[in-house]
């Protein structure tokens, strides 16, 4: 098995990765290879958090060591001893989550060569917060190797973005994740085309779309909504429609893996299925389930951008089909309405709609009421004439 089977379209990342891991096994001092602290970026879908646990998984392992598979199983199982890994599901990281894990940085390593503490999302970080992780970074242990996933090196503040090897990711190809989907998850070759090409390459939303009915349905939803507004009273509707689909797309990814979480909870603290729970572990499940709660206020955070990136991509469509751009659209199976709605409007309101809806995702990020930046948004499209 290879660590780094599954990363689409990423071959420069991963020979630069491999490389360094490559010399430490070796332990060559070149430090072009190696350093002790990374930063991954890459645009969401682009796979940052799986290529930083194959670079862990090969820096803790020893390169043809028969033992490699297992050291990557506990890996992505973040059972490691000498693993440290940072995530988190809530809009931002804590101050206090990033000390606890600087203070678990220090410690030597227990069975490999080096301590490898990875952070997630490390673009949530307050500024006050990326003070505490800069300390670390400047007088790291000799044996520990951080490693952070962001979007993009602005993302975090410049006094970490100086202290880090950067490795850029690129968006993979349309073919290049229709073909894993195809390949990995069984999906027949038309289904996942459509899927990556919808995603717009994002390999875990490509799955999701080629994978759950329910998920496709919503996306059609979604666009359908948008092409039906021709009055300011049908913005208002569809604002509220649009914010139950974002609803009904957050619950689906986070009402299962709650079940399982308090499942998985109540059987570690040896409480039997519908048993009663000891007054003295109450307090253990209300902070989990206090953390659900903040899992799900970003999950929904998060099924609103992906409402919003699903109509930047039908006006995009619709732009290149006014203005005859060259390129492949990506809602082809609305085709019919894209060349409607193209022929009867003009490319400048299609701009204006554009920014609109990036308008409203800065005013979501920026903790405007979701139902008022939508309802703005839909307005535009009203004012706008669009219709389907």
């Amino acid at each position: 098995m290879s660590l780094w089977e599954g990363l689409t379209g990423q071959a420069d990342a991963i020979a630069v990765l491999e490389s360094a891991a490559s010399s430490s096994a070796l332990g060559s001092t070149d430090e072009s290879s190696m350093t002790h602290s990374w930063l991954i970026t890459g645009p969401p879908g682009s796979g940052r958090s799986n290529i930083a646990y194959a670079f862990a998984a090969a820096l803790l392992g020893t390169r043809g060591d028969e033992t490699e598979e297992s050291v990557y199983k506990q890996v992505i199982a973040r059972t490691h001893p000498d693993l440290g890994v940072l995530s988190t599901e809530r809009v931002i990281i804590s101050i206090d989550e990033v000390r606890k894990l600087v203070s678990a940085s220090q410690f030597s390593p227990s069975v490999g060569h080096y301590r490898v503490m990875i952070i997630e999302d490390a673009d949530r970080m307050a500024e006050r917060t990326s003070n505490v992780l800069l300390k670390a970074l400047e007088e790291p242990p000799p044996r520990t190797v951080w490693i952070l996933c962001a979007p993009s090196e602005a993302d975090l503040i410049p006094t970490i973005r100086s202290r880090v090897r950067s490795v850029r990711l690129r968006t993979p190809a349309i073919a290049d994740v229709a073909q894993l989907l195809h390949e990995r998850d069984g999906v027949a070759p038309d289904i996942a085309a459509r899927a990556a090409r919808e995603a717009q390459s994002h390999i875990g939303m490509a799955h999701r779309l080629a994978t759950n009915a329910e998920a496709r349905e919503r996306r059609e939803t979604t666009l359908t909504t948008a092409l039906g507004i021709r009055t300011v009273s049908e913005a208002v509707i569809a604002a509220a429609t649009l914010l139950e689909l974002s609803k009904a797309d957050a619950t689906a990814l986070t009402e299962e893996r709650d079940a399982q979480e308090r499942e998985s909870a109540l059987r570690s603290l040896g409480v039997a299925p519908g048993g009663t729970i000891p007054p003295a572990l109450r307090a253990q499940l209300k902070a989990m389930e206090e953390d659900q709660k903040r899992r799900a206020t970003r999950g929904l955070r998060d099924g609103l951008d992906r409402v919003m990136v699903d109509l930047l991509s039908l006006y995009r469509d619709i732009l290149l089909t006014q203005i005859g751009a060259p390129g492949e659209l990506i809602n082809l199976s609305i085709l019919n309405n894209i060349n409607s709605v193209a022929e009867r409007t003009t490319a400048v309101s299609t701009l204006a709609i554009m920014d609109g809806i990036a308008e409203a995702r800065h005013r979501i990020d920026s903790n405007v009421s979701p139902a008022l930046a939508l309802e703005a948004m839909l307005v535009k499209i009203a004012v706008s004439g669009r219709g389907a």
